[in-house]
């Protein structure tokens, strides 16, 4: 037997009839969950910039320069499903403002780190805060909101938000940069998680399941971290440096453990990922789509990131505020797809986002050195809003058809796909386009150039404007196999989740 724990003044929204709809007071509790949100996501990449900084100050190696960039995902990734358990278990807004607490002094800690171990340390702590944050504000949403519509609209916010973050770390990064020193970058999460401390228990009810969720299992924690971490961060490696023993076995070992893992949920009475739910289509299938998203969505942008920079010649700061310019297209696109799956079945409206996206890809396919920049940029924004429309649909259907109690494991579930899908896109996407560029490179240049566009940055005109150009083909044979993908995605789309409702 479970039961849902709400905050008697939550308001309309926070009652148990489907039809309640929610009110002032739960929307003004939404925006109040996209701040710590959007930082989150921001993390990911807001040291972009601050690197060269944090490099001349605290003079890190390069494996611990590879650590500082790297460890808040990894560390993020793996306590994702442990996290969302335990929110499910201790309730949610706890979870939440523990998490945010955590941010906070995390932040402060590497803002004034004096060594790299101790900023490696500040960012492991701050995944750590991370993972409390991102299952427990998708899982609130589902307490929030329970009119089907109300709902829909909330999510497509929450997935904007997120995809959103990710953009926008660079852009606040350099800006902050111009006037200050690196450690800004990390104090501008304390006035958010501060306001989210103070609003917190006074806008957002409390969840959990009761009696029913059970003790919480510490060795399928600790196996849902060792499968994770290895798995991603082998993936991550093979696309970065090609293959070695060390990184495949990672990915091996993460494979096995995640058999394991499974393995065991299947045996527990209360397992920390109810098996029975990810085999329902409606969720199940919203966790394979939206993986098979990110694949495209994060394996494409490393290209279109270094075609602005070393191709076009923009500065980091540049480069960022054009990759802006899609995001228009998102704005406009998943609100009228969130609108349209009202009325048509939503499968259909996720295979169409899917073909557009399928057709953002296939218009940057052709892209060569003389196309201008506006070209490119209507490409990106064709992609992105088709992908983004079809997540916010996947997101609201995998959330609707979690029973409230599971809320934070099936968003945890859903966010580690993600993570997930991200690091195989990298992986897909980049060996696609190193064997393009290899191959499009003259055989007369010298190794490092033919090896990737960075090697040949040092090398005189004609090495370097080859280098380019072997890029570009790269980048339109990877947005080649990001279509076929995204034709794929689409036909899943419609063969899994046809006529299925939350």
């Amino acid at each position: 037997m479970t039961s849902l724990t709400t905050n008697p003044g939550a308001g309309a929204g926070a009652g148990p009839g489907p039809a309640a709809r929610a009110g002032r007071r739960e929307w003004t509790a939404l925006g109040v969950l996209m701040l710590p949100l959007l930082l989150v996501s921001m993390d990911i990449s807001v040291l972009y910039f601050a690197i060269p900084s944090i490099a001349a100050d605290l003079r890190p190696g390069a494996t611990e320069q590879l650590w500082i960039l790297d460890m808040y995902g990894f560390v993020l990734a793996g306590l994702l499903i442990t996290m969302g358990a335990l929110g499910d278990r201790i309730g949610r807004r706890r979870l939440l403002l523990s998490g945010a607490a955590l941010f906070g002094l995390a932040s402060v800690a590497a803002a004034y780190a004096h060594s790299p171990g101790t900023l490696i340390a500040a960012r492991a702590l701050l995944g750590v805060a991370g993972a409390c944050l991102m299952p427990s504000t998708l899982a609130l949403i589902r307490t929030l909101f329970h009119d089907p519509a109300q709902r829909a609209k909330a999510v497509t916010l929450w997935t904007a938000v997120m995809a959103s973050g990710i953009s926008f770390g660079p852009v606040v990064s350099g800006a902050l940069l111009e006037h200050f020193w690196w450690g800004s970058v990390f104090l501008l999460n304390l006035p958010a998680m501060a306001l989210l401390l103070v609003l917190g228990p006074l806008l957002l009810p409390e969840s959990k399941g009761a009696t029913g969720a059970g003790r919480f299992d510490v060795l399928s924690a600790l196996l849902s971290l060792a499968a994770l971490l290895p798995l991603i961060h082998g993936i991550k490696e093979l696309a970065q440096d090609g293959w070695a023993p060390v990184p495949a076995l990672g990915v091996t070992g993460g494979l096995v453990l995640v058999l394991v893992f499974v393995r065991r949920q299947a045996r527990l009475a209360h397992p920390m990922v109810d098996l029975s739910l990810v085999r329902q289509r409606a969720y199940g299938g919203s966790v394979l789509v939206n993986l098979l998203a990110m694949v495209a969505t994060v394996g494409f942008a490393v290209f279109l990131t270094q075609y602005l920079q070393s191709v076009l010649g923009q500065s980091p700061f540049e480069a960022a505020l054009w990759s802006l310019v899609p995001t228009g297209g998102v704005l406009v696109a998943a609100p009228v797809a969130a609108a349209l799956a009202r009325r048509v079945d939503r499968a259909y409206v996720m295979g169409g986002g899917f073909l557009a996206a399928a057709g953002g890809f296939a218009w940057l396919a052709g892209v060569d050195r003389a196309t201008p920049l506006w070209v490119v940029l209507v490409g990106g924004a064709i992609y992105a809003a088709g992908l983004v429309s079809a997540m916010t649909l996947a997101n609201e259907l995998a959330l609707g058809a979690a029973p409230p109690e599971r809320a934070g494991s099936a968003a945890a579930v859903l966010e580690s796909g993600q993570e997930l899908g991200g690091a195989l896109g990298m992986a897909v996407l980049g060996s696609v386009g190193a064997a393009v560029y290899s191959a499009a490179m003259p055989s007369s240049a010298p190794a490092v150039a033919r090896e990737t566009l960075g090697g040949a940055l040092g090398f005189p005109g004609p090495v370097l404007d080859a280098a380019r150009s072997a890029f570009v083909e790269a980048m339109g044979g990877a947005a080649v196999a990001a279509s076929l993908l995204m034709l794929v995605a689409a036909g899943v789309s419609v063969a899994l989740l046809r006529g299925v409702r939350a």
